[in-house]
Formats: structure tokens, sequence, C-alpha cells
């Protein structure tokens, strides 16, 4: 699985690499007050990726941050809590009308 995750990481770097180098050309963009910036196209299209991604990235990361954060105390409680006692203790037979059963909390079992 290991290997297969490493080269599809590797295709993808080569194909963003073939990418970058068939389309390395300057492109014009007209600013703000009649500025223009020549930027090349790889860059260009890696800065809207980014663009768009960060802000996503950084409310999942802020999302997942909170959840653990109100997570983390009922984990510790839950893990600092004493184990339960038993309910009630082993039940023991008892003699009742010449039929022998067994006493548990308000229940009575035939043996």
């Amino acid at each position: 699985m290991q290997f297969l995750k490493t080269l599809f990481w590797v295709a993808l770097a080569i194909i963003l690499v073939l990418f970058a180098k068939s389309n390395w050309e300057a492109v014009t963009l007209n600013l703000w007050g009649g500025l223009q910036a020549d930027v090349k196209k790889p860059v260009l299209v890696l800065a809207a990726f980014l663009l768009g991604f960060l802000p996503t990235l950084i409310i999942y990361r802020a999302r997942i941050w909170a959840l653990k954060r109100r997570l983390e105390p009922l984990e510790r409680n839950a893990s600092t809590a004493a184990p339960a006692a038993p309910a009630s203790p082993p039940a023991a037979p008892i003699e009742a009308g010449g039929e022998e059963r067994l006493a548990t909390d308000s229940r009575v079992w035939p043996a």
C-alpha cells in the first residue's frame, strides 16, 4: 500500500513538472491603478490553488482542534473514573418450600 501511495505522489509530481515546463511563459496581470505584473503561468496556477485551498484547510483544522478540546476532558474523566462495583453480590441458594431457589435482587429464579 505504501508503494502505491509513493507511486501516486511521484506520478503527480511528474505531471505537475511537465505541465509547468510546457506552460512556462509570462502572463501579464492588470492590477489596480494601471499596475501590471508579469507572472509565469505555473506560478499563477499555484497561487490560485493556494488562495482557495488554505482558507478551507484552516477552517478544517480549527474545527478539529475545537472538537479535540471538547473531547479531551471527557476522555480524561472516563479514564480516571473508578470501575463500577457489581450491582449485587453473587446469589446464594436458599431453601423455600422444599424447593431450592436462587435469590438475586427482587427476582427468584428456579434452579
